[in-house]
């Protein structure tokens, strides 16, 4: 398709830390930043709310970000909340599944994502997808490494004849990089709208604000963003 912006991009948006963190890297490289959230159903569902409160915050702290926001969407993927059997989207307990992976694992949720998000940036002439995942420091979802995400570019890219080019910026990073990345995007001031208005928790606990941020604690969302936080903390009190 010869009309795909180059200067554009398309960031793949939940309103959680790393998608936050995504969409200010994208915005230190792109002229346009557009955001796509999903509604599938998932019982952390605050995401949805969070995720505006998110783009107005990143708004007001920097002009220059201001003014290379797009347009945001959010599209309706309803089909997981109809198959269903996964802690994200049913009111079972978080554990561990017999195939070894978290019971959390909502199977093709990232193949979805990705296929949704690049025909909505083919639509938009947007060359550049931006997605926030990672096989570093993770609850082991087998879409979220190099290699699915790789294979799903080549897909995408032959079945919309297209050169897509899909960026994972924290795919081999840890937590505490991440919020390491975060500070060296936007300061301080970056770091504290991650942990005050962001939404990770799988459980959609909005109460306490501890000090990684809002979240019950125990979930391996929290899991993982507590430890990391704490790594970055230990860090800069040595630096």
């Amino acid at each position: 398709m010869a009309g795909l912006c180059d200067e554009s991009a398309l960031v793949v948006f939940s309103g959680g830390q790393d998608s936050t963190t995504c969409l200010a890297w994208a915005l230190a490289r792109f002229s346009r930043v557009a955001t796509l959230g999903f509604d599938y159903g998932q019982r952390h569902a605050v995401e949805l709310t969070c995720r505006q409160d998110v783009l107005g915050a990143m708004a007001e702290l920097s002009p220059d970000w201001a003014a290379r926001l797009d347009a945001d969407q959010t599209l309706h993927l309803g089909l997981f909340k109809e198959i269903g059997g996964t802690a994200l989207t049913e009111e079972i307990e978080v554990q561990m599944a017999e195939s070894g992976l978290p019971n959390t694992f909502v199977p093709g949720r990232n193949l979805v994502f990705l296929t949704a998000a690049a025909a909505y940036a083919y639509r938009r002439n947007i060359r550049h997808i931006v997605i926030g995942v990672c096989e570093t420091d993770f609850s082991g979802y087998p879409d979220c490494r190099d290699d699915t995400v790789k294979a799903m570019q080549v897909a995408i890219n032959l079945g919309m004849e297209t050169r897509f080019v899909v960026h994972t910026p924290l795919m081999w990073i840890d937590k505490a990089a991440t919020w390491r990345l975060a500070e060296e995007l936007g300061g301080q001031e970056f770091v504290d709208l991650v942990v005050s208005r962001t939404h990770t928790c799988y459980l959609g606990e909005r109460g306490e604000l501890h000090p990684w941020g809002h979240g019950c604690g125990e979930c391996p969302a929290c899991e993982l963003r507590a430890r990391g936080y704490e790594a970055y903390a230990a860090g800069k009190t040595k630096s």
